[in-house]
């Protein structure tokens, strides 16, 4: 999502388009080009004030780097060749999101189930633990407290439209 400020002033650079045509421009781009790919989708797209393109795509078996750079050259391109943005200044980044960024798609939760993700809820509520399971609806998270005689397993249904954001967290 693009915040305010970035918005109001992505408005001014570009007074011919806004920030949300540009947006649909790009993911309609995109779109075509991983229509001949089964495993990879797009998770996100943001424009920030100047005029940094991020592009996030992922695959259900991992993304390969050479499938986002070939991704990225073709969509610079498509971009470039539309005259999206005023004498084609931008820079433009494809890449898999990283584990500082959120879970935003029920296919991303399919993907890591079995991984650990902190999960904060709507309420502030926050939640560790393994994703045992994914619905339609929400997931299934295992909690465990405490170690050894007093260690305790308890099992969470979280709805999605109950989530504020999850991430993945990695246990050693």
């Amino acid at each position: 999502m693009i915040n305010g400020r970035e918005r109001s002033r992505s408005l001014l650079l570009f007074p011919q388009m806004s920030t949300d045509s540009q947006i649909q421009f790009i993911e309609g781009r995109l779109s075509d080009l991983l229509a001949g790919e089964s495993g990879y989708f797009l998770v996100e797209i943001k424009i920030n004030s100047g005029n940094n393109v991020k592009v996030f795509v992922d695959a259900d078996q991992g993304a390969s780097i050479d499938k986002l750079v070939q991704y990225n050259r073709a969509l610079y391109k498509q971009i470039e060749g539309a005259g999206l943005f005023p004498d084609n200044n931008f820079s433009l980044e494809v890449s898999s999101p990283g584990l500082d960024e959120p879970l935003k798609m029920h296919r991303q939760y399919i993907k890591n189930k079995g991984r650990f993700l902190e999960v904060t809820e709507q309420d502030g509520t926050r939640r560790e633990g393994k994703l045992l399971d994914i619905t339609d609806r929400g997931i299934v998270l295992e909690e465990e407290k405490g170690k050894g005689r007093k260690k305790e397993v308890m099992t969470h249904s979280i709805l999605f439209n109950h989530i504020k954001s999850a991430r993945i967290q990695i246990k050693f």
